[in-house]
């Protein structure tokens, strides 16, 4: 005893203890300093949602008094079973489509197979406007393929279909790709073996293998489209859906205890929606094992002819309605004269905001991007990484995942509530590029911080064991060692954060001021002012934009690659 206190008295064990505390502290006061932030940005906004849904116009307590109103009011019912009965339209029409797509392009043999798949993943770069436009000029008033329709025009019900499912194909692709990409070939040998032809291994073993991919693929289109503004404001017409009608509710008429009613009920399928893929999630087991042999499709003559002809077919609408939106912004009058211009891109010469919005768009998504990425790795850090604070870690794990279930709209309605609210300090920030950024990173929070999470979630804990054992202090080890091996999932986030910012509306409509104006709100206003090629233009640069810093980011990796990630090369 007398010798273990001695040395507990040495003076470098005093160090070392003393160095150990402050890096506690440090990490702690890291952990909660994020807590706070994401607080601020999305757990405060959406408790005044429910502060608003309970108050009057005076901002006394009325209790329920306000959805008994909203519930007894026949157009807004009405605009419930038309978002309800267009939601489940689009996702009955979209992942049977998806899931077409995606089979062909995981178990066939077909040429060019990554090429389809990024026309397919195309619709990403563009704003939800951007097919409305199209579907505009191919179908509107004065649309070329007009008497195609059965109601002679674009506007109403199926337009608003037509849509959403080019603005959503892309989310399902995403998730039945990965699923599909899931298989053990053993299972589809042995049913071979045993008899089971093409169409019994398909219903039997692809099927229940990509069940929860399928399921959640559902989810998140039916979400996306029920909380979607673009389409439906574009071509809508006399069909009203409840994210139209949040809108006039709260910017047109400005009664903010009607809209919070809305903005709950655009809250409560997205919320279901959560807790019924936690659930199915749970169920899911996993489907390679240690022993898995990857599946790898045999070369089939009539299968891959079949499948070119339905990636082709496919490929070919998505491409017809990006492409018409892009080529009506260099036509001069469409369809009367379709001689070449470039009038429609002076945009100083429309409403919108001109060219300052544009760049406005530009820097919101660069911050959105820089300042993002760095919160999100940093978050994630806390999550997988440090040993403190555990109950904090779990709050910041909440905070982390909670924007999965907030549809961007209702997140906006609720910086609407509290930012702009008189006594809140900060409401000097309403309006501003700022909170418009900060809007931004905690809308698509949930799927940078799972990016970065997984990349973290592949190191070993030794690293940071060994830094431990050589008195290194944790940000040391986390920008020397963590961040150069994460380099390619940050960069990831990055592009992911800046695409989304370029085309995100649905959050930003709220909040955006008219000095401060944002390309993809600008649209909406050019529509709104008839000038509709001025429109396209915008979505067009959009576009551009989006798939140049896309390749950007691309040459980024490759070049930072081979300095940052040589150790992943084989010796």
């Amino acid at each position: 005893m007398l010798t273990q206190a001695l040395k507990n008295r040495l003076p470098g064990r005093q160090v070392a203890h003393t160095r150990a505390d402050a890096e506690g502290r440090v990490a702690t006061l890291l952990v909660w300093g994020l807590i706070t932030l994401l607080a601020l940005a999305l757990g405060l906004p959406l408790l005044f949602i429910f502060g608003k849904a309970v108050m009057n116009m005076d901002g006394h307590w009325v209790g329920l008094a306000n959805v008994a109103e909203v519930l007894d009011s026949p157009g807004l019912m009405r605009a419930a079973r038309n978002s309800l009965t267009l939601s489940l339209t689009v996702t009955g029409l979209v992942v049977p489509l998806a899931f077409a797509f995606a089979w062909g392009l995981t178990r066939s043999r077909v040429w060019g197979r990554e090429l389809f798949r990024q026309i397919a993943l195309s619709p990403l770069l563009a704003p939800s406007l951007m097919p409305a436009i199209s579907l505009v000029y191919l179908f509107g008033n004065q649309g070329l393929l007009k008497s195609w329709l059965a109601g002679g025009n674009v506007y109403g019900f199926w337009g608003m279909v037509l849509g959403e499912l080019f603005y959503t194909f892309p989310h399902a692709l995403l998730i039945i790709i990965t699923a599909l990409s899931a298989s053990d070939a053993r299972l589809y040998e042995a049913g071979r073996v045993l008899g089971a032809g093409a169409l019994r291994r398909f219903f039997t073993i692809t099927l229940p293998g990509v069940r929860y991919g399928l399921v959640s693929a559902g989810l998140v289109v039916f979400t996306l489209v029920i909380t979607d503004f673009g389409v439906p404001k574009v071509v809508g017409g006399d069909v009203n859906v409840l994210a139209v009608e949040a809108f006039k509710q709260v910017v047109g008429q400005q009664n903010f205890p009607r809209g919070a009613v809305v903005g709950l009920m655009l809250l409560l399928p997205a919320v279901l929606s959560f807790f019924v893929e936690r659930r199915m999630a749970r169920r899911q087991q996993a489907a390679l094992t240690a022993r898995a042999v990857p599946f790898a499709p045999a070369r089939s003559f009539g299968r891959d002819l079949a499948v070119l002809a339905m990636l082709l077919l496919i490929s070919a609408l998505l491409l017809l309605l990006l492409g018409v939106g892009v080529g009506a912004s260099f036509i001069k009058y469409w369809p009367y004269d379709l001689s070449f211009t470039l009038s429609h891109y002076q945009f100083d010469n429309v409403d919108g905001g001109g060219w300052s919005a544009y760049f406005n768009s530009l820097k919101m998504s660069a911050a959105a991007a820089l300042c993002g990425t760095m919160l999100v790795f940093v978050g994630a850090y806390s999550c997988e990484k440090l040993k403190v604070a555990p109950v904090g870690r779990a709050l910041l794990r909440f905070f982390a995942m909670l924007p999965m279930a907030v549809p961007g709209l209702v997140l906006g309605l609720g910086y609407v509530f509290f930012f702009n609210h008189p006594a809140n300090p900060l409401n000097f920030l309403y309006g501003s590029l700022t909170l418009m950024t900060v809007c931004t990173i905690a809308h698509f929070y949930t799927t940078a911080h799972l990016t970065a999470a997984t990349a973290l979630k592949q190191l070993d804990g030794e690293f940071e064991a060994v830094a431990a054992s050589l008195k290194v202090p944790f940000w040391i080890t986390m920008r020397r060692v963590t961040l150069p091996v994460c380099l390619p999932a940050l960069l990831d986030v990055a592009r992911f954060l800046f695409v989304s910012a370029m085309t995100t509306l649905s959050a930003l409509i709220f909040i955006m001021s008219p000095e401060n104006s944002l390309a993809a709100v600008s649209i909406i206003t050019m529509d709104d002012a008839g000038d509709t090629a001025a429109a396209a233009a915008m979505a067009t640069l959009i576009v551009l934009t989006s798939g140049g810093v896309s390749l950007l980011v691309l040459g980024l990796e490759k070049l930072l690659g081979r300095q940052s990630q040589r150790w992943r090369a084989p010796r």
